[in-house]
């Protein structure tokens, strides 16, 4: 079962696009949350991802050098954005949700540069007082630091690349996109530890 394989942990994948690089003052505009399921046999997969766009938390810094890298335009009337608030109650709930299917005690974050993601949920979190918080506050497991010791390559679309995973660069930097793509990195990675080290519960695959 997946909780005995991460300690009780439900490893989820998260991808915040944001108005900047700092957690306290820069926006949260995009997340998407990818949930990891395991197979009798031990082989984990990517599951479905949940994801809003979501709106500036008032007095919110947006910067122009991170609108035109991720090519959010905050105003769009089309972005369908919600406040903060809501967005991460509706990412939250199901993952509550495998959570308490999988006998997990809570999620743990998975990021591509985890301290990132890790940082502006924390952030919104703490903004909108959400007391009940799904995921760690300070664990997590980092696919930039596996994929260089997997491959050698710590760049996203590289270790993705080096696994043998399908990557489209016109794609990138779509919160949905990189969530489920690096789902698929953390699951590669840890399948081919497992079967080239016969993790003890899932010896034999």
């Amino acid at each position: 079962m997946i909780k005995d394989r991460f300690r009780g942990f439900l490893p989820v994948v998260v991808d915040i696009e944001t108005g900047g690089v700092n957690a306290a003052t820069d926006a949260m505009l995009q997340i998407a949350a990818t949930l990891v399921h395991m197979e009798a046999d031990g082989t984990l997969y990517r599951g479905e991802t949940h994801t809003h766009h979501v709106q500036p938390f008032e007095g919110a810094n947006l910067d122009p050098k991170s609108l035109e890298f991720n090519g959010i335009d905050p105003d769009h009337p089309l972005r369908m954005a919600i406040p903060e608030d809501e967005a991460l109650r509706q990412i939250f709930a199901p993952i509550r949700e495998q959570i308490r299917a999988t006998g997990c005690n809570r999620a743990v974050l998975v990021g591509h540069n985890a301290w990132f993601d890790l940082g502006f949920l924390n952030a919104a979190v703490n903004r909108c007082a959400i007391k009940r918080n799904p995921f760690h506050p300070f664990s997590c497991f980092d696919t930039a630091t596996l994929s260089g010791l997997a491959f050698g390559q710590t760049v996203l679309a590289r270790g993705i690349a080096a696994a043998g995973i399908e990557w489209d660069a016109r794609e990138a930097h779509s919160a949905i996109y990189d969530a489920e793509k690096t789902a698929e990195l953390f699951c590669n990675i840890v399948n081919r530890w497992d079967a080239a080290n016969g993790f003890p519960e899932y010896a034999g695959r």
